[in-house]
């Protein structure tokens, strides 16, 4: 009898041969990164080999720099010009936190309702893919006419953006719980609080975590582009600003502080992802 009850009870443990990277519902947050030297080595050769290649091509080709500008000229700007571009990052940093704890909070008591109430369901799912659907940047000019030129409409834009991604794939992980496992806590005599935190969020985390990291990708693009729009501070006013001097040395290093900041962000998430749902591995 205890044989037949062990074999029923799922493992979460890692099986032989796997690797660590964590699945969050076929989507791997991580591609395990590089576990030797020779795979250190060949990681670090291809990145000097296209860096590398394109200075030589660029100086090679007499490109001008207001056109394509080298590698190294991207690297000078961004440490001669970080002093003035870093009171812009603090502002886009501060409308993308500020707008994506909104969004996502929102976004999750969303899936919570519509998950428990599916009448309720019936109800939002017009306006949820309306959100879905439409450019957020498209009502940033409306935003300003009704709120100013201060961060407040980048900040509701950037909520509108990343509140729909947060709850779309948190209300499918919470729809993928194991109704055997809620069954089986009724038994016991757990409510419907105690199911829902105990059992539907952490198993419906792999999917939150991806929810949370597509947001905050959506939320980065609109605030980028919000900016550009409309607003006097922010990585999205240097784009416009530097383009319109033909500075590209300058315009390419705030593309690179804006890559390392999405790379950060999918970094974060990887971790969160092997932290809070490393049993999916």
């Amino acid at each position: 009898m205890d044989r037949e009850l062990r074999d029923k009870i799922p493992s979460f443990g890692k099986k032989e041969g796997e690797t660590g990277g964590v699945s969050l519902s076929r989507w791997s947050l991580g591609t395990g990164g590089a576990r030797t030297s020779l795979e250190t080595a060949v990681i670090a050769v291809v990145a000097v080999i296209i860096v590398g290649g394109a200075e030589v091509l660029l100086r090679a080709f007499n490109v001008p720099q207001y056109i394509l500008p080298t590698p190294s000229q991207i690297v000078t700007a961004l440490f001669t010009e970080f002093h003035f571009i870093w009171p812009h990052l603090l502002t886009t940093l501060e409308e993308l936190f500020a707008g994506f704890a909104i969004g996502a909070a929102a976004g999750f008591l969303m899936a919570a309702v519509i998950t428990q109430f599916p009448f309720v369901e019936k109800i939002v799912t017009p306006y949820i893919l309306l959100l879905v659907t439409t450019p957020m940047l498209a009502l940033v000019p409306l935003l300003i006419l009704r709120f100013g030129f201060g961060s407040e409409p980048r900040i509701i834009a950037v909520a509108l953006a990343s509140g729909p991604m947060v709850m779309i794939n948190s209300a499918t992980g919470f729809r993928r719980v194991d109704l055997a496992k809620i069954a089986l806590a009724r038994s016991f005599g757990a409510n419907t609080i105690q199911i829902f935190t105990k059992i539907r969020i952490p198993m419906a985390m792999p999917m939150i975590l991806v929810g949370l990291m597509v947001g905050s990708i959506f939320g980065l693009l609109t605030t980028v582009g919000a900016e550009m729009v409309g607003g006097a501070q922010g990585l999205g006013n240097r784009l416009t600003y530097y383009s319109s001097l033909i500075r590209m040395p300058q315009f390419f290093a705030v593309i690179l502080i804006l890559a390392l900041i999405g790379i950060s962000i999918y970094i974060f998430f990887y971790w969160l992802g092997k932290k809070w749902a490393g049993w999916e591995a």
